[in-house]
């Protein structure tokens, strides 16, 4: 009978892992924003090009202050109760600074940007709670929104490592993972629109200089992500500053 039983409950988990991607499918980022940024022409850029240029330990100082002095970011599970006062488990994944040997930051390898997230979570089951740590490898791929003059970070988790949870556990909890970091956090706005435009009254001429971006391109190198940003400068009537 305790045989019948554990086939009975393996054959249960297993059938939510295989109805989780009938129904949901396999986890996939969120639609992304825009078009890819593609590299820098060879030939050169064109006249009207602005440089920026953000270094690894750039990212990884902003993203370190965000974790280990603000609330860590937190999100909850693609599926999973949302607990009880009786029971207090919420699905939920949390993002850590550190965790399962793993830091949490932005590398720049190989003219990609990769990010390992170490993360902690729980998961309200039919069978109860489960406490799970872990990390993920992703990738992090840059794009231009033109309509919105805005570059967005769009992040691809690869894949996720659990810390001794048992391979039918497993099963679910991965792709849960997958989906909750791919579509919670995504997208990741990098560069806002009103943060490169260009609206300069000229006093003596009587007018306006404006400019919008109207070309991103990118590349890594040197341990920093440099952002090539050409503008259509138009002249505009003028706008007193307020």
């Amino acid at each position: 009978m305790s045989r019948l039983i554990i086939g009975f409950l393996i054959g249960l988990v297993l059938g939510g892992v295989l109805v989780f991607y009938l129904f949901v499918g396999v986890p996939k980022a969120v639609h992304a924003p825009g078009t890819p940024i593609s590299p820098p022409d060879p030939a050169g850029q064109p006249a009207g090009t602005a440089q920026i240029v953000l270094g690894q330990d750039f990212f990884n100082e902003v993203l370190g202050t965000i974790l280990t002095e603000m609330n860590p970011p937190t999100f909850p599970l693609a599926m999973g109760g949302a607990g009880t006062d009786g029971q207090p488990c919420a699905s939920q994944l949390t993002t850590l600074r550190e965790g399962s040997g793993t830091t949490t930051a932005v590398r720049f390898d190989n003219n990609k940007l990769s990010a390992p997230i170490a993360f902690t979570g729980s998961y309200n089951s039919m069978f109860g709670c489960f406490q799970f740590t872990g990390w993920a490898q992703a990738n992090l791929e840059l794009r231009y929104d033109a309509s919105r003059q805005a570059v967005f970070g769009q992040l691809n988790v690869e894949t996720v490592n659990l810390d001794g949870v048992n391979p039918v556990i497993g099963g679910i909890l991965t792709p849960l993972v997958q989906s909750t970091l791919n579509g919670r956090v995504n997208p990741i706005l990098l560069i806002d629109g009103r943060q490169i435009a260009v609206s300069l009254p000229i006093a003596a001429s009587n007018g306006t200089l404006q400019a919008a971006v109207k070309d991103v391109r990118g590349e890594v190198r040197e341990n920093a992500l440099h952002l090539y940003l050409t503008y259509d400068f138009q002249g505009g009537p003028l706008h007193p500053v307020q």
